[in-house]
C-alpha cells in the first residue's frame, strides 16, 4: 500500500463557528463556558483551547450578520453531567432541556445535555456512565 493509500484524517486540530457578535461570543465561552481562552486575531477572530483541539470563533461578514448560521454540534465531554449542567445554569447558559440519556448500552450508559452559544451554534454536554 502506497503512502497515498494509507493516508487517512483521524485527529481534529481546530474546530471553526461563525458568530455574529465576538465580544460577547468571547464572553460565552469564556466565562459561561469557562473555556481556556488562547489568543485574538483581530479584527474578526478568537481562539480557545479545548483538551487540545483549538476552537476559532470567526465573526461573520457584514453582509451576513444579523441571521442564524449553520454549524455542526460541538460536544464536550464531562465526567459528570448533572454537576456540569449545573455549573453551566448557574452562569446564565440555557439549555433546550435537562440532561438525559439517549443510549443503555451494555457496559455504559450516553447522556446528552443540549444547548446553543448566543449564535444558536449547537452545542451539547456528553457523558458516558459505566454501568455497574
Amino acid at each position: 500500500m502506497s503512502p497515498a493509500e494509507s493516508f487517512g484524517l483521524s485527529e481534529l486540530g481546530q474546530i471553526a463557528l461563525t458568530v455574529g457578535d465576538l465580544p460577547r461570543a468571547v464572553a460565552f465561552y469564556r466565562d459561561a463556558l469557562g473555556m481556556k481562552f488562547l489568543f485574538e486575531a483581530p479584527p474578526r477572530m478568537a481562539f480557545f483551547d479545548c483538551g487540545g483541539i483549538r476552537l476559532l470563533l470567526g465573526e461573520a461578514p457584514a453582509a451576513a450578520a444579523g441571521g442564524a448560521y449553520s454549524s455542526s454540534v460541538l460536544y464536550y465531554r464531562v465526567k459528570d453531567i448533572h454537576a456540569a449542567y449545573e455549573a453551566l445554569v448557574g452562569r446564565g447558559v440555557t439549555f433546550d432541556e435537562k440532561p438525559h440519556l439517549v443510549a443503555r448500552l451494555p457496559d455504559r450508559e450516553v447522556w446528552l445535555g443540549e444547548f446553543h452559544d448566543p449564535d444558536r451554534n449547537a452545542l451539547a454536554l456528553l457523558s458516558e456512565v459505566p454501568r455497574s
